[in-house]
């Protein structure tokens, strides 16, 4: 071997690398030499000269473990830039293909140790110099060392497998099926974000109980596991001369270091359900399985996903996340790691602890949330409007700096630790690698930039409630002492002193609460919460109008959350949200109710900006559809439960906006109609892909159109939905009956759009967890219910030329297409209006009109409501006298006056009939004012639950207004 001071110095200048690192460099490429054969040298002397002079520099400086790796095996650099490895990232299939060709001669565990820690180490080889020269992102470094640790426990599993089974039979269940042992990754692996140096965190687990078949000896299926798992764990974390593959850390399995190494998905489940701790649903979040029987693996993660991922919102999650930081910051103050940039504060650890937050509070109700990459987690929380985009666009660019620079640490000794160096050479290549030269001050200052930004809006999303003041402090304290004295004099006396309306009646309730059977029964951490909650609660009872019936409308949605305290910890978090829970509450026991009924709606409360804010028609169209294109398009089940609670949630927010004054009457109307068209849009796309799924498509090739209509009748036809209405439905289709359906299964057209409108109706009323979507009420259809449920369009327009009854003609006044065809619904519209314009006998209109209004408030007013209290609906010169007015006045003018048949709702025709002449524009405002009182006034009792009965004396001036018009319009000859 040539002697060292014969070879070529590399000649570095002091502008190619910091002066500090470039002598060590020297003597790094002197030691490669040493080991080179004269090919080699010369190899690496013309490589000195190239392109790549500057990468090698680079990366021998940035990491001394590389270049001791290119000494110890000074062919493998030759081989990666032959192979043009260096400048391209391996394909995914690549990894499993090339180490199963490397050990498919392997004979024994010797020869496969070294084949998977050569494999190992000239990946590791190639993935650190791609990254020190930037020629892979920090995603692709993530990702290739992700690779290489699924390929390495992969291809060994099946290698120690086979050779158990050689030597023990194979494990098969009771019933004989094969078993496979089933390998989870968690943390990072399990996530694909494995870092340099990472150890890999796995459990083990198998199908099904039974024993080995085909071996002189049988094992048990769990011995027989145990025994390859232990030999797995030799393979991959065992030293040897040439290393090890890769650390194994089995301690996250049930029971940890003291349970047993495998267990069975049964008992596995069993531990979960019954003993699974919070860190443990934390951890499991990055679970994917990586080898063994890959269907059994996705299936136990499937049954341990309710687990992970909690059906409701659940705030409980800040809790524990916020104890297990704060073990982390004992531990980081106790062990002096202020320097790591993973457990330290602004450091990995506490971007990984925002996004999973969000994943275990919301992760239930938003798939999306529980993807396994911190980084689509990020975006998704901006899209979702649950972080700003800048505090994310904060949090990636952070995430990304820190993840290098991990990467930059370990790579300088292949050493597992995130902790900055101190010794100058390393804090000067530390500092060189991240792209600031040797200027390590300025290197640390862009450090300390990202760490600050993570640590404040960690702080906002997870960190403690704020400090309450001195005075709320003592207030609270009152309220505990009450509290645990709970006897009913002081209850009611501390409530009188509180300023509670009906001090006697709120004690009552307080302690019937507290001493009931569901309060009796909580243990622990739900109890502590309950207790946590009931003093911030009362305190701010004091500033509502009526505490003490506010308090009765709260204590339904308190029982029916005792079993899921987490929405206890959401106001508990969250002041501003109780105090709007207060507000809304106190305003309108409607709103208490659907809150009780359903507790999810909390969430609602959480930004006040979002609560009194409804979108317009376009912008809840387009929050429904993001909403759905989130969930798999054959999942019914969860596509129903985000109908149900979008139309929830946009009903509170109309309803909020409504008590607190800042949504007019006319407005109220407008967005509850809009929700429901919305909604109807969504309901039909589901019912047609999923029928389409099973029978094909009845629409001919090339014709983009479904050729269905829905018509909406009634409130929802005229715009005026209120927030208990049903809607009227009927169904139309437009194609020939003989059409059919081009699937496997086909069907005629007729059978295909029945089908399709009991599907609808099926996914509007079917009740769910969240209820039901709506009440539909098909009797408005032709031949009313024992008519076909959905009509072609050639026999619904027959039936309303020839057979349709007056009172059919009078609701077609308020009907208009609410969700399908464009087309079908300018047939529609033109078919309506050529009804309505029909020449008709005005007297025998007028009688048919006026005795089915006689006959409408015969059956539905009693005599009691007649005599003592005003029914604002039918009651003489109410609501629908207008309604019956305008639908006279359209079926007898129209044909003169065929603007009236434009509009379906009652003001628009009204101004219509002002503007065409029939009635003056003073009368006009008087009846339009009239009929906006009375529902102004219908609305409010419906948010007070009351019925819509109002004294006898109340809108006096309105009823007399329109009996007047009555008389004049619908009784004078």
């Amino acid at each position: 071997m040539t002697a060292p001071s014969q070879h070529r110095s590399l000649d570095i200048l002091d502008a190619e690398l910091p002066a500090i690192l470039a002598s060590e460099v020297e003597r790094y490429w002197q030691r490669l030499l040493d080991r080179c054969d004269a090919d080699q040298r010369t190899w690496y002397a013309e490589f000195a000269d190239s392109d790549q002079r500057q990468h090698l520099l680079s990366a021998f400086a940035g990491s001394p473990a590389l270049a001791d790796m290119c000494e110890r095996h000074p062919a493998w650099l030759p081989d990666l830039v032959a192979n043009n490895a260096l400048g391209v990232r391996l394909p995914d299939e690549a990894w499993h293909e090339e180490l199963s060709a490397a050990c498919a001669e392997c004979v024994n565990a010797d020869d496969l140790a070294k084949a998977l820690r050569d494999f190992r180490n000239r990946h590791w080889l190639r993935i650190v110099w791609r990254d020190l020269n930037r020629l892979a992102t920090m995603e692709e470094t993530v990702r290739d060392l992700s690779a290489l640790a699924d390929a390495c426990v992969e291809v060994a599993l099946a290698f120690l497998h086979k050779q158990l089974v050689a030597e023990r039979g194979e494990p098969r269940s009771a019933d004989g099926t094969p078993q496979q042992l089933v390998v989870i990754a968690m943390g990072k692996l399990g996530a694909g974000e494995l870092n340099l140096s990472s150890d890999i965190d796995l459990i083990f687990a198998y199908p099904q109980a039974g024993s080995t078949v085909g071996a002189a000896r049988s094992d048990d299926n769990q011995a027989f596991f145990i025994r390859l798992g232990q030999r797995l764990i030799k393979a991959l974390d065992a030293r040897t001369a040439d290393g090890f593959v890769f650390r194994v850390d089995m301690r996250l399995r049930p029971y940890g270091q003291s349970g047993p190494l495998v267990i069975s998905f049964d008992a596995l489940e069993e531990y979960y359900q019954d003993q699974g701790r919070d860190w443990e649903r934390y951890a499991l979040i990055k679970a994917r399985c990586i080898a063994g029987d890959r269907r059994e693996g996705e299936r136990l993660l499937t049954q341990l996903r309710p687990f992970v991922y909690r059906r409701y919102l659940d705030f409980s999650a800040i809790e524990s996340l916020r104890d297990m930081k704060s073990m982390i910051q004992r531990e980081v103050a106790r062990r002096h790691l202020q320097d790591n940039i993973k457990l330290g504060s602004g450091g990995i650890r506490e971007i990984e602890f925002i996004a999973q937050c969000f994943q275990l509070i919301r992760g239930g109700q938003e798939p999306a949330l529980q993807a396994l990459k911190l980084q689509a987690i990020l975006p998704e929380l901006a899209k979702m409007a649950y972080l700003p985009e800048p505090v994310v666009d904060d949090l990636q660019g952070a995430y990304r700096f820190l993840r290098n620079t991990e990467h930059a640490i370990q790579a300088w000794r292949d050493e597992q630790t995130q902790q900055l160096p101190e010794a100058d050479p390393a804090r000067v290549a530390l500092s060189f690698s991240m792209g600031f030269g040797d200027d390590v001050a300025a290197f640390l200052s862009a450090l300390e930039q990202h760490r600050q930004r993570v640590a404040t809006h960690f702080a906002n999303v997870i960190a403690p409630p704020e400090t309450e003041p001195d005075g709320q402090h003592l207030s609270n304290n009152r309220w505990r002492t009450m509290l645990d004295e709970l006897e009913k004099d002081s209850v009611r006396q501390t409530l009188e002193e509180a300023g509670f309306d009906d001090a006697d009646e709120a004690a009552r309730l307080l302690v019937a609460l507290l001493s009931g059977a569901s309060v009796l029964r909580m243990q622990g951490s739900g109890r502590d919460r309950l207790y946590d909650f009931l003093p911030l609660i009362l305190e701010d009872l004091c500033d509502a109008e009526s505490p003490a019936a506010t308090l009765l409308r709260l204590i339904p949605l308190i029982e029916a959350v005792l079993r899921r305290t987490a929405y206890l910890v959401l106001l508990i978090e969250n002041p501003g949200a109780r105090k709007r829970l207060v507000e809304l509450c106190d305003a309108s026991p409607w709103i208490a109710r659907q809150l009780a009924a359903q507790p999810v709606l909390l969430d609602e409360l959480l930004d006040a900006n979002s609560l009194f804010s409804v979108p317009e028609k376009a912008g809840l169209a387009s929050e429904l559809r993001q909403r759905l294109l989130r969930i798999e398009n054959n999942d019914l089940e969860a596509q129903m439960e985000a109908l149900r609670y979008f139309r929830l949630a946009h009903v509170l927010k109309v309803a909020a906006s409504e008590v607190t004054g800042s949504l007019p009457l006319m407005k109220v109307s407008d967005y509850l109609t809009y929700i429901a068209e919305v909604v109807l849009d969504a309901v039909l796309d589901i019912a047609w892909q999923n029928l389409v799924d099973k029978h094909g498509s009845p629409v001919p090739a090339g014709d983009d159109q479904r050729h269905f209509l829905i018509l909406g009748y009634g409130k929802l036809g005229g715009l005026e939905l209120g927030y208990g209405s049903d809607l009227d439905l009927v169904f139309l289709h437009d194609l020939p009956s003989t059409n059919v359906s081009d699937g496997a299964r086909p069907l005629d057209a007729a059978t295909f759009f029945t089908r399709l409108g009991q599907r609808i109706i099926h996914i509007l009323t079917a009740t769910t967890r969240l209820g039901d979507l709506y009440e539909v009420d098909m009797r408005l259809r032709p031949s009313g219910n024992s008519g076909l449920l959905v009509s072609s369009f050639t026999a619904f327009s027959d039936y309303q030329h020839s057979q349709a009854w007056t009172w059919e003609h009078q609701a077609l006044v308020r009907v208009r297409a609410v969700a399908g065809d464009e087309n079908v619904a300018q047939k529609f519209a033109k078919l309506r209006a050529e009804v309505l314009c029909k020449s008709r006998d005005i007297l025998v209109l007028k009688d048919e009109v006026v005795a089915m209004r006689q006959k409408m408030r015969d059956h539905l007013l009693s005599g009691s409501d007649k005599n003592a209290e005003f029914d604002i609906k039918q009651g003489a010169g109410g609501i629908v006298d207008i309604e019956f007015m305008v639908q006279y006045a359209v079926l007898a003018w129209s044909q003169q006056h065929p603007p009236l048949t434009y509009y379906t709702d009652n003001i628009r025709i009204l101004e219509s009939l002002s503007e065409q002449g029939l009635i003056s524009a003073a009368d006009t405002r008087t009846l339009v004012d009239a009929y906006k009182a009375f529902r102004s006034q219908a609305h409010r009792l419906s948010l007070q639950e009351q019925k819509g009965l109002i004294a006898e004396s109340a809108l006096g001036t309105e009823r007399e207004i329109v009996s007047r018009f009555w008389q004049q319009l619908m009784l004078s000859p």
